[in-house]
């Protein structure tokens, strides 16, 4: 299964505060680990909500705010991709996660066979020719 782990913004992150060299070569080395044991199929961090944008659809056209945005314990800092056997061993494995303080987010990622008969073969083969671009 594969689990997005989604990093919360802290008031650290969201006022741009970079980490220390120390929390780099942390991160770096659970990052390595998760390679190594073929968990992590992507990962990065994200800029404060202050240089981001939103779209909000529902009116006649989209709406498109700035930020900042106000709420930090809704925002996202980061994210790693993870591909794992259950939820069980993601969550074991973000127990070990080199954060100080925070929190982080674990949601299990659709897979095309749980769409059932709403996927339709033609739209199965669609899909499976845009994963087959992304590489």
């Amino acid at each position: 299964m594969r689990v997005m782990v989604l990093v919360k913004a802290t008031e650290e992150s969201e006022a741009g505060v970079m980490p220390t060299t120390g929390e780099l070569d942390a991160m770096t080395s659970f990052n390595e680990e998760l390679a190594a044991a073929g968990v992590m199929l992507a990962g990065e961090g994200l800029h404060p909500s202050a240089r981001g944008r939103r779209i909000r659809f529902g009116g006649a056209a989209p709406l498109v705010l700035d930020g900042p945005f106000a709420e930090t314990k809704e925002l996202v800092a980061g994210f790693w991709l993870w591909q794992v056997a259950s939820m069980q061993e993601a969550l074991d494995w973000a127990k070990r996660a080199p954060f100080r303080s925070g929190e982080l987010e674990l949601r299990p990622v659709f897979e095309s066979e749980e769409f059932g008969d709403e996927l339709t073969p033609d739209l199965r083969a669609r899909e499976a020719e845009l994963r087959r671009k992304q590489g």
